[in-house]
């Protein structure tokens, strides 16, 4: 028998198997050979056919069944919109910098540096390494293992010019996120105002939105927060803390003078209030070094955060909280309650691969690298796309900040760019609150810089559409 009549064959039962009760017992193949006039190869082939559709099963010794179990009826969950009402947050699902990218896409959007920058034999030597430890069968102390908690606190400790931290004053975080979130929710509350810079990271916007605080935006310029703006938004809401990046800001690029961080800090300690330093671009130095606030605060007013994400890998996110006084118990508690620890696998590997004793070489080749990535970006943005404005070139970080011309919607641009095989990241998520003019992010960090003239072409493309 043909094909088509296999196909016949198939056809009739799956209509006899739709009109049947789950469980009932098929025709024999004998019964079958005899309705259809086929051969025993072509009753078998139907059947084949049925039990790859997932229609029907074979009970050895006793016959062939329809399935019990059919394919799930539409769930309606419309009685969900109900329940759960308006979303909390404003941010969309996903933000735009966490996107896939298609194979043959340039993909400027990622916050994160491209894999062949990163460690990449070091990472996976120490995650072997670690695996084999008692890391991988105990479960690590809530603050962090030690070794790690001291190697953080060392860190900071080497550009204090006040008395260091020590490592009971760190606690391990599962990455900044994870650390932001505490913070805010133990030093601020839920419903209290928390002065933040405008623009800034949105991880930050969306975690103090999650958490319920009141965003104070507070602009940002050139040289970061003006100190009078700081102070009069905190005369005006009675806030008792801060959340700022000063060194290679995201997405700005942004590092404070050292004038102007004792500035903002001397505003802080006036109003008896917290600075969230986040030091997420610690490791990410290019044409200066990073020196954070933290290590010149002697009275506790500096919570600060620092992630291994960016400079190690995606892969291990593990970062530090570093606070003194009782604002650190209090951040650990709700530590421990959220998150009870942070994997000690992770944590082995993480402190593994930065004492080892190509670490510090790594972060120079990675340094040079990244400036070469900088620089070929920023050329072909200038040769290219003149209609993007590059409002300084950052001393660090992985990112830069693009004025747009007046009157271009950021949103369309990212899906113009999108449609022609560059991705980019819209700046409106930056904003805590209504962006003061059209903004984009690209990062030149990511892979093959060697498309850079190709995708600063398609920027200024889709910059032409909106003209």
């Amino acid at each position: 028998m043909s094909n088509g009549s296999t196909q016949r064959i198939v056809d009739g039962l799956r209509a006899w198997i739709a009109a049947a009760p789950p469980g009932a017992k098929l025709p024999t193949n004998r019964e079958l050979m005899a309705e259809h006039g086929a051969s025993p190869v072509t009753v078998q082939k139907a059947m084949h056919a049925l039990n790859a559709l997932g229609l029907i099963e074979t009970r050895p010794g006793v016959g062939t069944f329809t399935r019990a179990v059919r394919a799930p009826r539409a769930v309606d969950f419309g009685w969900q919109t109900a329940a759960l009402g308006s979303p909390h947050s404003r941010l969309p699902k996903v933000s735009s910098t966490q996107r896939s990218a298609a194979p043959d896409a340039i993909s400027l959007h990622s916050g994160y540096p491209d894999r062949e920058l990163l460690p990449e034999r070091m990472v996976r030597a120490a995650l072997a390494r670690a695996a084999k430890s008692e890391a991988a069968l105990t479960r690590s102390p809530v603050r962090g293992l030690p070794e790690l908690q001291a190697w953080f606190a060392a860190e900071l400790g080497g550009s204090a010019g006040v008395a260091p931290p020590t490592a009971r004053d760190v606690m391990i975080v599962s990455g900044s996120q994870s650390g932001l979130g505490s913070v805010f929710r133990s030093v601020v509350g839920s419903g209290r105002p928390l002065l933040i810079e405008s623009p800034t990271y949105w991880g930050a916007i969306l975690g103090a939105e999650q958490a319920g605080l009141a965003l104070v935006p507070v602009p940002s310029g050139p040289e970061g927060p003006d100190p009078e703006e700081v102070d009069r938004a905190f005369r005006r809401t009675g806030a008792r803390a801060f959340y700022a990046q000063p060194t290679f800001a995201n997405p700005t690029g942004v590092q404070w003078s050292p004038r102007r961080g004792r500035e903002l800090l001397e505003v802080v300690r006036a109003h008896g209030a917290f600075l969230i330093e986040d030091d997420w671009a610690h490791d990410l130095a290019i044409d200066a070094d990073p020196a954070p606030l933290a290590a010149q605060d002697d009275g506790g007013h500096v919570v600060y955060l620092r992630s291994l994400t960016k400079s190690v890998s995606p892969a291990l996110r593990v970062g530090a909280v570093v606070a003194r006084g009782p604002v650190r118990d209090r951040i650990a508690a709700d530590q421990g309650a959220e998150a009870m620890y942070v994997s000690g696998v992770l944590q082995a590997a993480a402190f593994d691969v930065v004492t080892q004793p190509g670490w510090r070489h790594h972060l120079r080749a990675f340094r040079n690298q990244v400036r070469i990535r900088r620089d070929l970006l920023v050329d072909a943005l200038r040769e290219h796309a003149p209609d993007a404005q590059l409002e300084r070139v950052p001393a660090g970080g992985l990112n830069l900040w693009l004025r747009l011309p007046d009157g271009v919607d950021a949103e369309r641009l990212v899906r113009d760019c999108e449609s022609r095989g560059l991705l980019i990241a819209p700046g409106t998520e930056w904003f805590p609150a209504e962006p003061p003019g059209p903004y984009a992010r690209v990062n030149f960090a990511g892979p093959a810089p060697d498309r850079f003239p190709e995708a600063a072409r398609l920027f200024q493309a889709a910059l032409d559409e909106q003209r």
